[in-house]
């Protein structure tokens, strides 16, 4: 058994570097040898490499940059401060995980709802067309819709339609998958800062420029009203009280001022005058110290809005011209040709017969 184990290692030692280096040494003159092979079918992917970067579409990348401010690593206190002092909780608004904090922008970018919103949006000035359509007749996908014997009619997502039929649906469907997947792109450059980077890349530069800057603004206005929902609800029914009671507040002091003007025209024999002018002011004292109480806590509430809202600032915008994505001949020549001799050797090197490389 010792002496197997022996002879194996004495053939394993064998195989070594130089040895493996002669074989290939072998293979030289043999490639050389079919040179006018290797040539051919590279100068042919040569050909196909230049046919492919003259048919490849132009595409456009529209690129924006933005910063999301949030309020709570600077108010946050204050805020707890003024929330408390109103008997209100908010304590999910300012802590430590937003809604667009961290990594949770690339999903929220990437929302299909959010996505479909911006597409629905107007294309054009004159309101028809959505980006949706755009988008779909920069590919030409209409034409092919148009002629497909299932659908058999002309399909246009209208501006901020909310139902569509199934068809419209699926083919709704089928162009955010395209863009989320392929086109859309979201990064953080800088790990340490909090600037964000959203690209588009679409074959049309009015649509690569619009998307982007309408998908901003979509996630944009979702992100503010959700920071704020519970907040601007509490600021809504304070005003809707303060509103209230100013209201009973002016009754109760025009009632005041007649109670006063009785006093003033009665009898002073009888005491009724004296006893309603006694209500009556003691009422509008009570609703006006009601009021102002409800009224300081309506500003700091408003304080606390403010305080809170957050600010998604955009930095750099996509401008035109954009960016054009195109391959150029001579990268395309140069990569067809080197593809296409590696494929020639690798097929002589398989279809060549064994001997001679031995």
């Amino acid at each position: 058994m010792s002496n197997q184990i022996h002879s194996i290692n004495e053939e394993e030692s064998s195989y070594s570097f130089a040895v493996m280096l002669n074989n290939w040494k072998k293979l030289i003159p043999y490639l050389l040898g079919q040179w006018k092979l290797i040539l051919g079918i590279a100068l042919l992917g040569a050909l196909a490499g230049l046919g492919y970067a003259w048919y490849k579409p132009i595409t456009y990348t529209a690129r924006l940059t933005f910063v999301v401010e949030d309020s709570k690593s600077a108010g946050g206190g204050l805020a707890s401060v003024l929330a408390g002092q109103l008997g209100m909780d908010i304590g999910g608004l300012t802590g430590g995980s937003g809604v667009l904090q961290g990594d949770n922008v690339l999903e929220l970018l990437k929302s299909k709802s959010l996505l479909k919103k911006a597409l629905l949006s107007a294309g054009d000035s004159s309101n028809k067309n959505s980006l949706a359509d755009s988008y779909a007749n920069s590919y030409e996908w209409k034409e092919k819709w148009l002629k497909s014997s299932k659908l058999g009619s002309q399909i246009q997502f209208g501006v901020g339609v909310r139902k569509f039929s199934r068809t419209e649906d699926s083919l709704l469907q089928v162009i955010m998958k395209r863009i989320i997947e392929k086109e859309l792109s979201i990064a953080k450059p800088d790990k340490k800062l909090g600037i964000f980077a959203l690209e588009i890349t679409t074959r049309n530069e009015a649509v690569s420029q619009q998307l982007c800057e309408r998908l901003l603004k979509v996630t944009t206005d979702f992100y503010v009203d959700t920071k704020t929902k519970r907040l601007k609800g509490n600021v809504d029914r304070l005003q809707h009280r303060v509103d209230s009671l100013g209201r009973i507040l002016n009754i109760k002091t025009y009632s005041a001022a007649n109670a006063n003007r009785q006093l003033l025209d009665g009898n002073p024999a009888f005491t009724a005058p004296e006893v309603s002018a006694e209500i009556s002011s003691r009422d509008k004292l009570v609703q006006s110290t009601v009021f102002g109480e409800l009224t300081k806590n309506l500003e700091a509430s408003k304080t606390v809005l403010i305080q809170e809202t957050p600010t998604v600032q955009v930095v750099d915008q996509p401008e035109l011209p954009l960016k054009e994505n195109k391959l150029k001949w001579w990268m395309g020549l140069m990569a067809g040709a080197a593809i296409g001799g590696f494929l020639g050797i690798l097929y002589l090197l398989n279809a060549s017969p064994k001997k001679q490389l031995v």
